[in-house]
C-alpha cells in the first residue's frame, strides 16, 4: 500500500474513472484537479493515517428499482475514498484466492449470468428442492467486531477499517453512529460484505455426511439459492444457515423465504424467481425430450427453461411507459434517445437465456404505447398519415419507428440470444491467465455490440496507453476524426480507450487548441 503506483491508481480510480466522482461527501468536493490529485497522491500514502481521522459518510437515499422502497447509501469524502480504493488493492487478490467458486456478487470477473447458469447447470439433469433466501438488510446489519476478527489483518489496515465502520452518518446534518454494518457506496463496503458472507457453501456441505448427497449453494451478494434433490436436504441447510447468520448479526427475511420445487407443484407454485430470472422445468413427451449424456444415457422426461420473470418484464414496460409519458410535448427524436438506452440496457442482460417471446411480447406492448402517444398528438389524423408519418419499412421490417433523419428505435428482438460461458471454477482475473479474461472481456454479454467488435480489433488494448483492459476498466468509444469536423459513424473511425486515456487525449487536443490560438 506505500506503492506510489497504486496511490497512483487508486487516486485515478476515484477520480476519474469512478461513475460516482461528481457526489461529493459531507466535504463538497466533488471535482479533483490533476494538481490537486497529485497532492491527494501524497495524502493517502499509509504512513499518515495514523494523524488522520475517517470522516462521517454523507447519507443519501435513492429508490429500488421498481420499488417504492429506498436504500440508504454513505458518499465517503474524497480522500477517505481512494484510501478505501487502496485497501481494496491489497485486500481483493487475498480473498480473491480464498473465495468460494459459486460466489459471483461483487467479485471481478463475476456476474449474474455465471450465477444463473450455475443454476442451470445444477438442475439440468435432476429436478431439486430449492431454498431461495435474501438477507434482511445485510450491509446495515453485519457485526463489526465479527468482520474484523474474520478478516486477519495486520493491526494497522484493521484500525484503519475499523475507523471506517465506526465513523458515523451524516443524516440531514444529524451525525449517527455507526455501531453495526458498512456503509453502502464506499469502494471497501462489497468486499467487506462477501468477507461476512464467505464460508456459507463450505459451511452447508459440512452439515451432510460424506455419502449423503451434498446441496448446491449458490449466492450473489446477498441473495443466494440451496438446490438438494430432497425436501429435508434444503430445510436442514436452512437451520445451519440461521444459526451461522447470527453470529454476524444478520437474519434472513421472513417474506423473503420460500422453499419450491423446479418441476412439481409446491405449496401452489412450480420453480423460483432468482435475479431477475425464472427458473422453471417442463414435463416433455418422448417426441420432444431432454436426454442425460453418456453410455447409459436415458430420457429426462422434462426440459429446464429460465425465462426473464414476469414482474421484471412488467417493470420494465413501466419504465418504457414512463420515458414515452414524459416526452409528451418532445419531439420524436427525443422519445427514440430517451428509449434506445433503456432497451439495449436491458435486452443485453437478459439475452444469455430464453428470451425470444418476452422480446416480441414487449415490442408488441411498445408499439401500442407509441401509437397512443401518436395519437395523442395528432388527434385529427388518420391512421394511415401517423403511420407514413412516424413507422417506415427498413430491411423488410415493417412499422420501424424512426425519424426522417434515420434515428431508429431500437426493436427488442433485433438482440439476438446469446448463451453465455459460466466463468471457469475459482479462477479469477488475478491468477495471470490473461488470455483468459481478455476472451471473457470481449464475450461479456453486458459489453456494447460495437465496443466487442473494436476490443477485438484492438486484440485487448487501449489505442491511447496501449495496456490491455481489465474487467474494472471502464472503456469508452472515441472517433478518430471527430464527428464536428465531418468524422464517420463507421468503424474505421473509432477506436476504444480507457475512460481516463479519453479525458486526457482530449484535454490534449484543448491544450494544442488554446495554444495556436493564442499565437495567432
Amino acid at each position: 500500500m506505500k506503492s506510489e503506483a497504486a496511490r497512483l491508481l487508486a487516486v485515478r480510480r476515484v477520480t476519474q474513472d469512478n461513475q460516482a466522482k461528481k457526489t461529493a461527501g459531507v466535504d463538497g468536493v466533488k471535482s479533483v484537479k490533476p494538481k490537486e490529485r497529485l497532492v491527494l497522491v501524497k495524502q493517502i500514502h499509509p504512513n499518515r493515517w495514523k494523524r488522520a481521522k475517517a470522516q462521517p459518510v454523507r447519507r443519501v437515499s435513492i429508490p429500488k428499482p421498481g420499488r417504492a422502497e429506498t436504500r440508504p447509501l454513505g458518499i465517503p469524502v474524497i480522500r477517505d475514498k481512494a484510501r478505501q480504493t487502496l485497501v481494496k488493492f491489497a485486500l481483493e487478490p487475498e480473498w480473491e484466492a480464498r473465495f468460494e467458486p459459486n460466489s459471483y456478487g461483487f467479485r471481478p470477473g463475476r456476474s449474474c449470468h455465471d450465477a444463473i447458469v450455475a443454476v442451470w447447470i445444477s438442475i439440468n439433469h435432476k429436478e431439486k428442492y430449492v431454498l431461495n433466501v435474501d438477507l434482511k438488510g445485510c450491509f446495515d446489519n453485519i457485526n463489526q467486531q465479527a468482520l474484523l476478527q474474520r478478516l486477519k489483518a495486520y493491526p494497522q489496515m484493521r484500525q484503519i477499517i475499523r475507523n471506517w465502520l465506526k465513523a458515523g452518518v451524516m443524516n440531514d446534518g444529524v451525525l449517527e453512529e455507526t455501531t453495526s454494518g458498512t456503509p453502502q457506496g464506499g469502494a471497501i463496503s462489497p468486499l467487506l460484505a462477501n468477507i461476512a458472507l464467505h464460508g456459507m457453501e463450505t459451511l452447508v456441505k459440512k452439515a451432510f455426511r460424506q455419502r449423503e448427497q451434498h446441496p448446491t449453494l449458490i449466492r450473489h451478494a446477498d441473495d443466494f439459492v440451496v438446490l438438494h434433490h430432497t425436501e429435508e436436504g434444503v430445510l436442514r441447510a436452512k437451520d445451519v444457515l440461521e444459526t451461522w447468520l447470527k453470529d454476524m448479526g444478520l437474519e434472513m427475511k421472513p417474506n423473503k423465504i420460500r422453499i419450491g420445487h423446479t418441476l412439481n407443484d409446491y405449496q401452489g407454485k412450480v420453480g423460483f424467481d432468482f435475479l431477475g430470472w425464472n427458473v422453471k422445468q417442463f414435463p416433455v413427451g418422448k417426441t420432444h425430450r431432454s436426454v442425460t449424456g453418456g453410455k447409459y444415457s436415458k430420457p429426462l422426461g422434462f426440459k429446464t427453461i429460465i425465462r426473464p420473470s414476469k414482474e421484471k418484464v412488467h417493470t420494465h414496460m413501466q419504465e418504457i411507459k414512463e420515458v414515452i409519458m414524459r416526452h409528451v410535448s418532445s419531439d420524436q427524436n427525443a422519445v427514440i434517445k430517451g428509449l434506445n438506452p433503456l432497451i439495449r440496457e436491458w435486452t443485453a442482460y437478459y439475452r444469455t437465456m430464453v428470451a425470444a417471446e418476452e422480446f416480441s411480447a414487449c415490442d408488441h406492448k411498445m408499439w401500442k404505447l407509441l401509437w397512443r402517444w401518436v395519437k395523442k398528438r395528432h388527434p385529427r389524423k388518420g391512421a394511415g398519415w401517423r403511420r407514413e408519418r412516424y413507422w417506415q419499412t427498413v430491411e423488410q421490417r415493417q412499422w420501424v419507428f424512426m425519424t426522417p433523419q434515420n434515428a431508429k428505435l431500437r426493436q427488442h428482438t433485433l438482440t439476438k440470444i446469446q448463451r453465455h460461458v459460466k466463468v471457469k471454477g475459482e479462477a479469477s482475473p488475478y491468477d495471470g491467465n490473461m488470455f483468459y479474461w481478455s476472451q471473457r472481456l470481449k464475450n461479456n454479454p453486458m459489453l456494447h455490440s460495437v465496443k466487442g467488435f473494436l476490443l477485438s480489433r484492438q486484440q485487448g488494448k487501449c489505442k491511447w496507453c496501449d495496456q490491455l483492459f481489465r474487467e474494472a476498466d471502464i472503456m469508452e468509444i472515441d472517433h478518430i476524426q471527430p464527428r464536428s469536423q465531418g468524422g464517420s459513424e463507421k468503424f474505421d473511425n473509432k477506436c476504444l480507450l480507457h475512460r481516463h486515456c479519453h479525458d486526457q487525449k482530449h484535454a490534449t487536443k484543448e491544450a494544442k487548441n488554446k495554444t495556436s490560438v493564442n499565437n495567432k
